[in-house]
């Protein structure tokens, strides 16, 4: 899909946790924390241009509206999950390319479906994450958790194991969890594999692997990232991706997707905002090389 020159960008909040069902409650308070880190960036914009020191170019300022919170239900994941998608496909259909602020990763699943609704044609989807979030069903999560967005994602018609990749993933998960990965995909770059092969070489193989998709969104769970970068996430998985690696590959990867989330980031496990901040940028980066 090729870059379009000065989209549109749309920010939309879910102040949501209530899927978060392992791991530490607390990242409904991030879309307003990584709004106020946002503020940060967008005012040194000047004439409708900013000047970005990694390229020594000016560049122009991305156009961001922001179109308010979604109105969540707090101990309703369906039904906050559906109106999510809602506002999401109601960004795309009117041009815009909305940066969604999470909220716990359940967002994945509204990401998907909102774009899934607003357009035709086969959908891509790169997600960022520790966790694959194929989970279909247990007794404590249930059929709709933060551990469940990819995999019902998957079942949505237009959207398969072809077109979608994740990024970051590493540890340890249930052997009922290899075979769906088997079964239902999505392919997969491990954290470690990524620091072998290093940002370059990682993106040009998301993008191979979702070339054909005629729609594309990016999701970043914020513990792609090792702790050490960003130590307020829902849960610590050591051995991540730096601070660097994320930013320069969701820059390489803005100008070839439709919609954009950041999710799991917890204010309440943060220090000094360090993680708010690293979700501003990844956003902002988007908006500006989209």
């Amino acid at each position: 899909m090729a870059a379009r020159e000065r989209r549109r960008y749309e920010l939309i909040g879910i102040p949501f946790d209530g899927a978060a069902t392992l791991g530490w409650p607390g990242s409904r308070y991030a879309p307003a924390r990584i709004r106020e880190q946002l503020a940060w960036m967008t005012m040194r914009a000047e004439n409708g241009e900013v000047y970005s020191l990694d390229t020594g170019e000016l560049h122009p300022a991305p156009k961001i509206e922001d179109a308010g919170d979604v109105s969540v239900v707090p101990h309703d994941v369906q039904t906050t999950l559906d109106r999510s998608a809602d506002q999401i496909a109601d960004s795309v259909r009117v041009g815009a390319v909305p940066l969604v602020l999470g909220g716990d990763d359940s967002v994945l699943y509204a990401l998907i479906d909102g774009v899934h609704r607003a357009t035709s044609g086969r959908l891509g989807v790169i997600h960022f994450d520790a966790h694959l979030d194929i989970m279909d069903h247990n007794e404590r999560q249930g059929s709709w958790s933060h551990s469940s967005g990819m995999r019902r994602g998957l079942e949505l018609e237009r959207v398969d194991r072809e077109h979608a990749i994740q990024i970051g993933l590493r540890h340890f998960n249930y052997p009922s969890s290899r075979a769906a990965v088997h079964k239902l995909g999505p392919a997969q770059i491990t954290a470690g594999e990524f620091h072998r092969i290093g940002v370059e070489t990682a993106v040009e193989r998301v993008l191979d692997h979702v070339r054909g998709a005629d729609h594309i969104v990016l999701s970043f769970d914020i513990d792609a990232i090792d702790p050490a970068h960003a130590p307020g996430a829902g849960a610590h998985e050591p051995g991540g991706l730096t601070s660097r690696q994320a930013i320069d590959a969701v820059r390489a990867l803005a100008p070839h997707i439709d919609a954009f989330a950041v999710t799991e980031v917890n204010p309440l496990t943060d220090h000094r905002d360090l993680t708010s901040n690293l979700a501003a940028y990844l956003t902002y980066y988007t908006a500006v090389f989209g």
